[in-house]
């Protein structure tokens, strides 16, 4: 596993933002073993939160154990998002809460997302700050539907609102498919802090 990302010529460091996301969402590890080995409800239930809101994804990858890899199982786990309906692949998406939203600055999102942004401060950002994070949040909801959907641990707040004025050009099919991209990036990270090879 690397021990940093480069963003756009940013280096930033994994292991910095894994210690905040460790503490918070992943409280209990396990083995890829124990993963393979639990009866479907445990799967289900162990790696639920891996998935903002949706627990259906690691309900639904149960059935295809034994993984062979911690890869293998996050592939499982995108292809049955990928896989669901239309509908509810945007439910999934709209499940998501916004970036230095009130909601994010008042606590209220899952424990991954509080770490995650809360590790790049987006809970605490100043007036200006707040103010352009909402600006963005409504153009970009009232034009695809769906809050912005970025893998924060992957950027800077620099580079995050770049990349959020760059996708408001995006048509809603690439943006879709850019969103399910991130999702990616931003759930394993989630699952590595969570199941080891």
């Amino acid at each position: 596993m690397l021990s940093e990302l480069r963003v756009r010529g940013t280096r930033i460091d994994r292991d910095a933002g894994a210690s905040y996301t460790s503490k918070t969402m992943a409280a209990t590890t396990y083995s890829l073993a124990e993963i393979n080995g639990m009866p479907a409800a445990e799967f289900a239930a162990a790696l639920g939160d891996v998935f903002e809101h949706a627990p259906w994804v690691a309900e639904r990858a149960a059935a295809g154990r034994p993984y062979r890899s911690v890869a293998a199982l996050h592939t499982a786990l995108m292809r049955t998002v990928d896989a669901a309906p239309h509908a509810t692949r945007l439910a999934f998406l709209r499940g998501h809460p916004e970036l230095g939203g009130k909601l994010a600055r008042a606590g209220a999102v899952t424990d991954a997302s509080k770490a995650e942004q809360g590790g790049l401060g987006l809970d605490r950002l100043d007036e200006e700050e707040s103010a352009r994070f909402e600006r963005l949040n409504t153009a970009y909801r009232e034009r695809f539907g769906f809050p912005f959907i970025i893998a924060v641990r992957r950027h800077t707040r620099a580079s995050i609102l770049s990349e959020f004025e760059r996708r408001l050009g995006n048509d809603p099919d690439t943006e879709l498919a850019a969103a399910l991209v991130e999702i990616g990036h931003i759930t394993r990270l989630r699952l590595e802090a969570k199941v080891r090879d």
